[in-house]
């Protein structure tokens, strides 16, 4: 499965996978997290194959930033905020960041949340005052959880600088293997909040004029 930031391809990189899949007599499957997998490969053969796609795995480590997935902003008339660059941004610094825990972040335009980022570790979305907010603990995993708002009102500085703050904080303070939403359960999220907006310079502020 190569890294495809946030889902976003070029024809020539969708053609060279196609090309393998093709020589290698496999089928491709089009996963939940943006990204192309080229199934039931031979081991003996994924060194030559990551040669012929020049391109870099999507899971460097079990334990790690797995992948930023984000909506289509820029080009949805929902949107209220082109919010592709952040992502790209944040898949670009922290792709593959080794962290306690296998971790997802997501990234929308609006509160439609497309992408279910209400589910993932950390999200990013637009308000309809065109400001961000950025969301922590989510999973739809095994033991699901909504995730938690940190703040509101950010400006799109602001909100990526909050997210590096959210990750060092994790890196730096959970257990082995404690998916971030444990990590703030067993902290509590007013810590945790606290924490990571005082390290950022951050005010809290969790209501908006829009309900």
């Amino acid at each position: 499965t190569p890294h495809i930031p946030g889902g976003f391809i070029l024809p020539d990189e969708l053609i060279k996978i196609g090309e393998v899949a093709k020589k290698y007599n496999r089928v491709l499957k089009i996963n939940s997290g943006q990204r192309i997998l080229i199934t039931n490969l031979k081991e003996e053969d994924l060194p030559a194959i990551w040669e012929e796609l020049d391109m870099e795995p999507a899971v460097k480590a079990q334990n790690s930033l797995k992948n930023v997935e984000m909506c289509p902003a820029n080009y949805c008339k929902r949107s209220k905020y082109p919010t592709i660059g952040i992502g790209m941004k944040i898949s670009k610094n922290f792709h593959g960041m080794q962290l306690p825990c296998r971790t997802k972040i997501g990234v929308a335009g609006c509160r439609n949340s497309c992408g279910s980022v209400y589910a993932k570790d950390i999200g990013v979305l637009v308000d309809f005052d065109k400001l961000f907010f950025v969301t922590v603990g989510g999973s739809a995993g095994f033991y699901p959880r909504m995730a938690d708002i940190v703040t509101r009102g950010l400006t799109e500085d602001q909100a990526f600088a909050l997210v590096e703050v959210i990750l060092n904080y994790y890196k730096e303070n959970a257990l082995m293997g404690e998916k971030l939403g444990d990590f703030i359960d067993r902290i509590t999220i007013d810590k945790f909040r606290d924490d990571v907006l005082e390290i950022a310079q951050l005010e809290k502020k969790l209501e908006t004029e829009f309900k």
